[in-house]
């Protein structure tokens, strides 16, 4: 049976939808830093231009007047990339898009290039110009604010696929929980309705079987027990997907009422053992769903026992009262340790038959419905499995 697989198989679709990302994201890292590349070595092109363009330009005496305009405009066409000249004695003598503080004296603005130089020349070697025999000028760049601001493109990219990522998952996971939270409703709900006419029927056969002198009443009194426990898992049914009624109520006697009913009802060879050192425990909890925690859990047990061994429900309060704490433990096969995190999962079983849902729901009865925890306190494979249940006492039990 597979209608829960794509619970079973959902870490590996969360791992794989990460690494669908990652690659669209190296993807496009790579493919804007290529980019970057083309860009950083088409502006060495421009500047090599620049540089011939300036060697014709000292040249201008045995050029055209045409050809030293031309080569005027491609020098002063170059709006983007920063570009220093040095003579041969290393002293700035022109510059084109390197912005230079205001109100620098001469000597200052000639220091403050000197130190963009020294910058220039740890992104790329300088390129020497032989203006004359033996005469020399040097022109310093960098990559223009164009190709420095691409730079960054890839992070901010991968920064904008991420936040997308993340409100996407965020978003599928809150319309999946939603979806599921109306089916599981809806299924309930169906189920508590279809329970509806065969309960009436019991009830009916029941005062028929009153009238019989010869029926035994001891079977009437279990008959009205296990009618009343349906009506009850009717009620629980109905108010799935609606906010639960708290009241206040005697704990210990809770859990005895639940023993009291299972122990008739499983295998002979199980042994119900309770250790509650007060007997006045209260807290506020929904009666119906909390017994049928404490059911499910005993039941899960019972399984894990192969219906023969001992099952302990252990009550008390926290160190400093102000938490419940009830623990129920079996001396089963236990959980390996590679399943723990899995066992509150929908779809998780180790039964043959069955959806895998029981845990699920105690899960969020506890802790959406009653503010606690639940958890495996510990499992021993071959030794048996603890649950622990942490709920709030009453206000008025506080100290």
């Amino acid at each position: 049976m597979k209608t829960y697989s794509i619970y079973k198989n959902s870490a590996f679709l969360k791992w794989l939808i990460a690494a669908l990302g990652l690659l669209v994201g190296g993807l496009s890292v790579y493919y804007t830093n290529m980019l970057v590349r083309r860009l950083a070595d088409r502006e060495k092109r421009q500047v090599d231009f620049f540089a011939k363009a300036q060697r014709q330009l000292a040249l201008t005496e045995e050029t055209s007047q045409e050809v030293s305009f031309l080569l005027m405009e491609v020098i002063q066409n170059n709006d983007l990339i920063p570009v220093i000249l040095l003579n041969d004695r290393r002293t700035p003598i022109s510059h084109r898009n390197v912005e230079i503080p205001k109100k620098l004296s001469e000597d200052e603005r000639n220091s403050y290039l000197l130190k963009k130089v020294e910058e220039m020349g740890e992104d790329y070697e300088p390129i020497v110009v032989e203006i004359a025999p033996d005469v020399y000028n040097f022109i310093y760049y960098t990559n223009s604010e164009l190709v420095r601001e691409l730079r960054f493109a890839p992070v901010i990219q991968l920064a904008i696929l991420a936040i997308l990522g993340s409100i996407a998952y965020v978003v599928f996971s809150s319309s999946k929980r939603a979806e599921q939270n109306q089916v599981w409703a809806g299924l309930a709900k169906e189920t508590a309705h279809q329970l509806g006419t065969p309960i009436s029927s019991l009830m009916a056969w029941v005062e028929y079987f009153k009238t019989d002198e010869n029926f035994s009443e001891e079977i009437i009194v279990e008959l009205e027990k296990d009618i009343s426990r349906l009506e009850m898992i009717t009620a629980r049914f109905s108010s799935i997907g609606s906010v639960p009624q708290l009241q206040e109520v005697n704990l210990p006697q809770t859990i005895e009422h639940v023993v009291q009913y299972l122990s008739k009802r499983v295998s002979s060879k199980v042994a119900f053992h309770i250790d509650i050192a007060d007997r006045d425990i209260r807290a506020n909890i929904s009666p119906p769903l909390f017994e049928w925690v404490i059911e499910n859990l005993c039941k899960n047990a019972v399984d894990a026992m192969n219906s023969q061994g001992n099952i302990t429900l252990e009550l008390k309060r926290s160190s400093g009262h102000e938490m419940i704490i009830l623990d129920v433990s079996d001396d089963g096969k236990g959980i390996p340790p590679g399943k723990l995190k899995a066992v509150f999962k929908p779809g998780f079983t180790t039964k043959k038959r069955g959806w895998g849902l029981g845990l699920t729901l105690v899960k969020r009865i506890v802790e959406k419905y009653h503010g606690g925890k639940i958890f495996v306190k510990k499992s021993i494979p071959g030794l048996g499995t603890t649950f622990r249940i942490i709920i709030p006492v009453i206000d008025s039990e506080k100290v």
